[in-house]
């Protein structure tokens, strides 16, 4: 079992950048794919990113692709989302997930979630 917590949410400008942070719990962080999702009020939790157990593959939505980047580090069990050029439609609790399979972007495949941590972008 692995637990998750996020951390590095806020409020920002928009042209801003955040780093979130997911800290894992275990010793067997390296065997989980890790993704980050995000929810907007009154909408369906979507796929932000995510990568692969070793970290050389990654995956991006297409909203978030050139400024969002993912990356993690197996010593210190936590997984990133460094996000750049913030705009209000980033706005939303975005959440790190784990996954025993491949990095896919359904939802319904990660075993594992936090609690999440609130960004907003300010225009």
């Amino acid at each position: 079992q692995v637990q998750l917590v996020e951390s590095g949410g806020g409020l920002v400008q928009a042209g801003g950048s955040l780093r979130l942070s997911c800290a894992a719990s275990g010793r067997t962080f390296s065997r989980y794919a890790m993704g980050w999702f995000r929810q907007a009020p009154g909408k369906e939790r979507e796929f932000v990113a995510s990568i692969s157990q070793s970290g050389g593959n990654t995956y991006y939505s297409s909203s978030v692709n050139g400024r969002f980047t993912i990356s993690r580090d197996n010593a210190k069990n936590t997984v990133y989302l460094q996000m750049n050029s913030l705009k209000p439609e980033d706005t939303a609790v975005y959440y790190c997930a784990a996954a025993s399979g491949p990095p896919v972007d359904r939802v319904r495949t990660y075993a594992y979630w936090g609690q999440g941590t609130q960004v907003t972008v300010s225009s």
